[in-house]
């Protein structure tokens, strides 16, 4: 999961990320925005090889979410 949030910080470039954890609702970070969504499904794609659209990530609340997303 630590990858994973690593991950998630840098493709979003949150600053202050000690207190980010898999219960986190992404949409309340600082740098998420309507482009946040095409950085996630480019994150899929190169790092975990997965195909997911903006309709998997609008079912998403927090990074945990987002991990089972990719670990499915």
């Amino acid at each position: 999961m630590n990858v994973f949030i690593n991950k998630i910080v840098e493709q979003l470039e949150i600053e202050n990320a000690d207190s980010l954890n898999s219960d986190t609702i992404f949409r309340e970070l600082e740098g998420w925005s309507s482009l946040s969504v095409m950085e996630l499904i480019a994150l899929y794609d190169d790092e975990f090889d997965k195909q997911i659209g903006d309709t998997e990530i609008s079912k998403c609340k927090t990074i945990g979410d987002l991990y089972n997303l990719a670990t499915e």
